[in-house]
């Protein structure tokens, strides 16, 4: 090798390691996964032209304050009126074909939120485990005991989402890690957190935890907070 090869190797070689010292603090910032380092997600806050409420001004409003899962033991089940019942870890619902839609949440409080929730269909978790033709109330339940309801038909014709990110960030205790229902034109005290099971019923005179206090049954954005 001549003497200008070997300069020119050794240049090469000390670039090499230059951007290597340079970059290398990005390591241990965020995940790698096939040689991509990825880094920390920063919260979205337009979104297609539109302005999104802030996560540190979203507000708490549940019975026994933020519920820390244990995910490593987690499991969604969906059972009830169903062919199959299911049992999802974390990781086997995000496996499902995933949807953003920006949705407002109004709280029987007077304040809303216009968040960019990220999740899966609950219509294609329910495909999957078959609701039989008598299921046509799905009932939720949560962590902290809370309960709430909608109807199949509602599920289904509004392509409700089971929520895990809000504006690009993942759920915490707070706003309901590992999953929240995103109950699109209903009231707040529709959209549960924490979700654990998902229950298929035709079970008409169910109420959940609001419900028997008072609150209208169908939750509609378009109809009276309390049951008439």
């Amino acid at each position: 090798m001549t003497k200008k090869k070997i300069i020119l190797c050794a240049a090469a070689a000390v670039a090499a390691i230059s951007a290597l010292i340079i970059f290398s603090p990005l390591i241990g910032k965020g995940s790698r996964e096939n040689d991509i380092v990825q880094l920390e997600d920063s919260e979205i806050l337009e979104y297609q032209g539109e302005n999104l409420t802030s996560l540190s001004t979203f507000r708490d409003n549940s019975i026994k304050g933020p519920q820390k899962t244990d995910i490593k033991d987690y499991n969604l089940i969906i059972d009830g009126l169903v062919e199959k019942k299911l049992s999802l870890s974390y990781r086997d619902v995000l496996k499902y074909e995933k949807y953003l839609k920006t949705i407002t949440l109004h709280c029987v409080e007077g304040w809303k939120a216009k968040i960019l929730w990220e999740g899966v269909l609950l219509a294609d978790l329910l495909e999957k485990a078959g609701v039989k033709k008598e299921g046509d109330l799905i009932i939720f339940h949560a962590l902290d005991s809370y309960t709430s309801s909608l109807s199949l038909d509602y599920i289904l014709d509004n392509n409700i989402l089971l929520a895990y990110k809000m504006n690009g960030l993942p759920l915490t205790p707070e706003t309901g890690f590992p999953f929240q229902v995103a109950a699109e034109d209903k009231w707040g005290y529709k959209w549960v957190k924490w979700v654990t099971r998902i229950e298929v019923s035709d079970d008409r005179d169910f109420k959940g935890y609001w419900e028997k206090a008072g609150y209208n049954q169908n939750g509609d954005l378009s109809g009276s907070k309390f049951a008439e």
